[in-house]
């Protein structure tokens, strides 16, 4: 069996409000912004601050909060689509920082929305393998660096930050059966298009899609609408896949932690899944839509104020960015 054994984030120092924001789009409002995506402020990071430079500030908040040993662990997986370099891998720069022995694994692996919870999957097969015993998994994204400065909409979602999470043969949360997920047939509806191997070269092209939101080559495209309909066809069915494989029913899950995609998002899948609005997880105010950090900073802040304790069962799920999802049971 494999368990979370601690979890800390970090966030950048500098914060965008709603106020600044409206100060570039004026034909919004601070209250307009909120209602729509319920986040006030965003974090993002500094123009020379790395998505490696963020997990490794996470990993050392993990290690002095839970007076973890770099020594200890065995294996590290970073997840990030803001690599900081094509190659190496930032996991392998990450391990020599962070004085984690040479004798560990370490990797990349390029998910977004979802990436959290595929790298519990993958942390729980190392253990359950034998391979490893204490799996240090970070999370940690700069999407902010790939909005265009006239991308009002991604602009009020997204926000930078970064999580590490330690995943060991005991701990406080047990990890359970998973439920994942893939659609590649949707990889437009949230993409980068220019900068790698596809289309190496910038294009400076754009276009208008169906919503009437510019789509730039260069920078980060969602389509909102696509995303929208793509997490209430997926979700609801990884909901019934979960409580499946973990053998409980709904009125056994104490609470739920999915990520924080936008407030609108968030309260459709709750409405349409039918779950409890006391026991559903909704706070983008002060970070954003973080991407594969969501989750464990939602979790962290969730143990951090009570709202989780033992003896609770959690679902935990990621959508997005893929187009993939994942989700699983914590036992606490």
């Amino acid at each position: 069996m494999a368990y979370i054994k601690g979890i800390s984030y970090y966030l950048p120092e500098r914060v965008m409000d709603n106020g600044e924001l409206v100060n570039e789009f004026p034909e919004w409002s601070v209250d307009k912004v909120a209602k729509k995506v319920g986040v006030y402020s965003r974090h993002l990071s500094a123009s020379n601050e790395t998505a490696g430079d963020m997990a490794e500030k996470a990993a050392c908040r993990l290690f002095d909060e839970y007076n973890i040993t770099p020594q200890d662990i065995d294996f590290v997986m970073l997840c990030t689509q803001s690599s900081d370099y094509f190659l190496p891998s930032t996991a392998c720069v990450l391990q020599h920082r962070l004085g984690i022995p040479v004798s560990a694994g370490a990797f990349d692996y390029n998910l977004g929305c979802s990436g959290c919870i595929y790298g519990m999957a993958v942390a729980k097969g190392l253990i359950s393998a034998g391979i490893a015993k204490n799996v240090l998994l970070l999370t940690a994204e700069t999407y902010t660096k790939y909005l265009h400065p006239s991308d009002k909409s991604n602009r009020s979602i997204f926000g930078d930050g970064a999580a590490a999470c330690l995943i060991s043969t005991d701990g406080f949360a047990r990890i359970g059966e998973f439920s994942l997920g893939t659609d590649g047939s949707g990889a437009d509806k949230l993409m980068v298009k220019t900068g790698a191997a596809r289309c190496k070269g910038h294009t400076g092209k754009s276009e208008m899609d169906d919503e009437g939101h510019t789509r730039y080559d260069d920078y980060l495209y969602m389509d909102g609408g696509g995303i929208f309909n793509f997490t209430l066809e997926a979700v609801p069915a990884m909901i019934k896949d979960i409580l499946a494989k973990n053998s409980i029913d709904s009125d056994d899950v104490d609470y739920y932690v999915f990520h924080q995609a936008n407030k609108f998002m968030l309260d459709t899948i709750r409405k349409v899944c039918v779950l409890p609005k006391d026991r559903f997880y909704i706070n983008l105010e002060e970070t954003g839509n973080t991407v594969s950090s969501t989750v464990l900073i939602a979790l962290k802040d969730c143990l951090t104020n009570g709202t989780i304790w033992e003896g609770m069962q959690v679902m935990v799920t990621g959508f997005g960015v893929g187009l993939s999802w994942g989700g699983t049971l914590l036992q606490f």
